[in-house]
């Protein structure tokens, strides 16, 4: 290859990158990935009043809601090690999660109607995680009611680390639950996060 040739494939590779272009090979990407059942994990992210939502969903439905203190790309490897490597940006597949989050903060949804995928989940947790939408919007609950609620008053404890290890905040509300003195307790997007989306729901 002469230095001229040489120069011109550098100038080429170095060139900026058709964002529109860019983009439209994403969706050919992401439709034939669909199409040829390839794409086994969906992903986008989505703005909202507590911070930058990234929403992810496999066939089954909605696996995990994390907020941007969890590492978004520690979140996506993560999810690519226990689920699957073929794991695309694709916000069609998860349109209707992002309306429904956009109605909820706007407090025109008080219950989420989207499939879930609780495969993050076994045994105890799962239940304690199955039963948070019984907790009714702008209700709390204290770790020994949810206890109590699952059949199982001795297990505060092990409530306190389901609902800390839920991997679907926001729509399964583990918000909802305190501690028994009426304090917040912990919350995996932060003390902040929880107080407003309490405070959403309290407005409404």
């Amino acid at each position: 290859m002469s230095d001229i040739q040489g120069d011109d494939t550098l100038t080429g590779l170095a060139a900026p990158i058709d964002a529109e272009k860019l983009a439209v090979l994403h969706r050919r990407l992401e439709v034939a990935a669909h199409a040829e059942g390839l794409l086994d994990v969906a992903y986008t992210t989505v703005d909202s009043p507590v911070g930058k939502l990234l929403l992810v969903a496999t066939p089954t439905g909605l696996v995990r809601v994390a907020y941007a203190v969890e590492d978004h790309d520690r979140v996506l490897e993560s999810l690519s090690e226990k689920i699957s490597p073929r794991i695309l940006r694709s916000p069609k597949q998860l349109e209707v999660v992002a309306r429904e989050l956009d109605e909820y903060f706007e407090h025109r949804r008080k219950r989420f109607d989207v499939r879930l995928d609780l495969s993050l989940s076994r045994g105890f947790r799962q239940l304690v995680q199955r039963h948070l939408p019984d907790i009714g919007y702008g209700q709390t609950r204290s770790y020994k009611e949810m206890a109590q609620m699952v059949g199982n008053p001795k297990a505060v404890r092990a409530v306190g680390t389901a609902c800390a290890t839920n991997p679907l905040p926001v729509v399964v509300p583990c918000h909802r639950v305190l501690r028994t003195d009426g304090s917040l307790g912990g919350y995996i997007g932060g003390l902040e996060a929880k107080t407003m989306l309490l405070e959403l729901e309290a407005a409404a």
